[in-house]
C-alpha cells in the first residue's frame, strides 16, 4: 500500500507541474500524501517516533484498488487530444427523457413612420426554432485477474487505469468530431451555398473568404447579424499550414508583398479524427457560442454525471467455515466464483441534437465547411 501512495503522489506532482501550479501547492499536496501514508503505517502527527507497522486489512485493499484506479483515471481523462471546448455549448438534463430548447433566430420588425394622428400598426414576432435532444448511456467493462492484484503488479495497474480514462475521453472526442464530419451536416452546409462552404484547400486567402462569409450572415428575416470566425478546426495533416498562416506577416502563398490580413485572427483546433487523404484535407470554421450566442453544437449530460464513473462488480463468492457453519461473503479481491476476475465498469452519459436534415448543427449560421480539394 505504501508503494501505491508513493506512486499516487508522484502522479499528482507531475500533473500539477505540467499545469504550472505554484510550488507551495505542490509541496502542500506532497505533505497530504505523506500524512495519509503515515496514518496507514500507524504514525500520527503527535507521535512521530512510532515504529513502522503494516495496519492494512483485507477491507483496506478493496478501497485502495478503487482509489488507485479512480485517481489514475482522472489525469487520463484530462489528457486531451482534441480540445472541443469552444465548439459545443454544455447543457445539463434532469433525466433520460428528451428536452426541448427554443432558439430565437430573428429580431423584431423595423419601426414605421406614422403621420399626424396616425395609428401604429401591430408588429410581428417569428416563432423560435425548436430543438430537442437527450442523453444516452456509454459504458465498457474491464476485468482484472486476482493474480495481478495479489502480486501487486504496479505497471499493470498504471497502464490499464490510464487506458481506461483515455478510452472514455477518446470516445467522447470521436463523438463530438462526428457532429460536423457526418454526411448530413456537411450536406446542409454545402446546400446553403458559398457563404457556408467551399471546396478549396486551406490558405490565408480562403480563411479570409470564410471570415467575410461569417460577416455576411443574416437572421431568419434577412437582417444582418454579428457573426465571427473564431476557430479553424483542421485535419492533423494541416498543422504546419495553419502555423504558417498564423505566423507569416506576408501572404505565405504569394511571392508578392501582400499583407497577411488573417495573421493571428483565429484559434486553430487540431481534430485527429477528421477523415481525409492528402493533399485533399478538409477543414472547418466555427463561431464561439460564448461570444455572439451562435451555437454550433450542443453536448448534453445528465445532472450528477459530469464525468466518467468507475463501478466494481461485487464478488459472488461465499466462504463456508464448515458443513454446518453459516457462510459469509469474501473480500472483493477474490472476484467472481468462476474465474476469480474482478470486473470494473467505466460508465458515462452524454447526447446531442440529431436531425435528419440539419445533422447535428444546432445553428448552421455558426459553421463553415471546406472539403479541402483543389479549386
Amino acid at each position: 500500500m505504501r508503494r501505491i501512495l508513493q506512486a499516487l503522489k508522484e502522479v499528482r506532482t507531475l500533473q500539477l507541474e505540467k499545469r504550472g501550479a505554484a510550488p507551495e501547492r505542490i509541496v502542500q499536496v506532497a505533505e497530504m500524501y505523506n500524512h495519509l501514508n503515515g496514518m496507514l503505517n500507524g504514525f500520527t502527527d503527535t507521535d512521530p517516533n512510532n515504529p513502522i507497522e503494516e495496519v492494512m486489512t483485507t477491507a483496506d485493499f478493496q478501497y485502495a484498488l478503487i482509489e488507485w484506479v479512480q485517481r489514475l483515471m482522472v489525469p487520463g481523462y484530462e489528457a486531451k487530444v482534441f480540445d472541443f471546448t469552444g465548439l459545443v455549448r454544455p447543457d445539463t438534463l434532469p433525466n433520460f427523457l428528451p428536452v426541448t430548447r427554443y432558439q430565437r433566430r430573428s429580431g423584431l420588425d423595423d419601426l414605421e413612420y406614422v403621420g399626424e394622428k396616425g395609428t401604429a400598426r401591430i408588429g410581428s414576432v417569428d416563432d423560435a426554432t425548436k430543438r430537442q435532444y437527450k442523453v444516452y448511456k456509454w459504458e465498457k467493462v474491464f476485468d482484472f485477474s486476482m493474480e495481478a492484484l495479489v502480486n501487486d503488479d504496479m505497471g499493470y495497474f498504471t497502464d490499464t487505469a490510464r487506458d481506461m480514462g483515455r478510452a472514455a475521453r477518446r470516445t467522447l472526442e470521436k463523438y463530438v468530431s462526428r457532429f460536423y464530419t457526418n454526411a448530413t451536416t456537411i450536406a446542409r452546409l454545402v446546400g446553403l451555398g458559398a457563404l457556408y462552404s467551399t471546396t478549396g484547400r486551406l490558405t490565408s486567402a480562403r480563411v479570409s473568404e470564410a471570415r467575410m462569409a461569417f460577416n455576411q450572415r443574416l437572421d431568419a428575416r434577412g437582417e444582418p447579424i454579428t457573426a465571427s470566425l473564431v476557430y479553424i478546426v483542421h485535419h492533423s495533416g494541416l498543422v504546419d499550414t495553419v502555423n504558417q498562416i498564423l505566423n507569416s506577416e506576408l501572404v505565405p502563398e504569394l511571392a508578392t508583398n501582400g499583407i497577411n490580413v488573417v495573421r493571428r485572427s483565429f484559434t486553430p483546433i487540431e481534430d485527429p479524427y477528421i477523415p481525409g487523404t492528402a493533399p485533399n484535407l478538409p477543414w472547418y470554421a466555427f463561431a464561439d457560442y460564448r461570444r455572439e450566442n451562435l451555437i454550433p453544437f450542443v453536448l448534453a449530460r445528465r445532472q450528477g454525471v459530469p464525468a466518467p464513473i468507475i463501478m466494481r462488480k461485487r464478488s459472488d463468492i461465499e466462504s463456508v467455515a464448515s458443513i454446518l457453519g453459516a457462510g459469509s461473503d469474501v473480500a472483493p479481491v477474490w472476484g467472481d466464483f468462476a474465474t476469480n476476475n474482478i470486473q470494473i465498469k467505466v460508465y458515462d452519459e452524454w447526447g446531442t441534437y440529431i436531425d435528419r436534415t440539419e445533422g447535428n448543427l444546432f445553428d448552421f449560421r455558426a459553421a463553415y465547411y471546406s472539403s479541402g480539394t483543389a479549386a
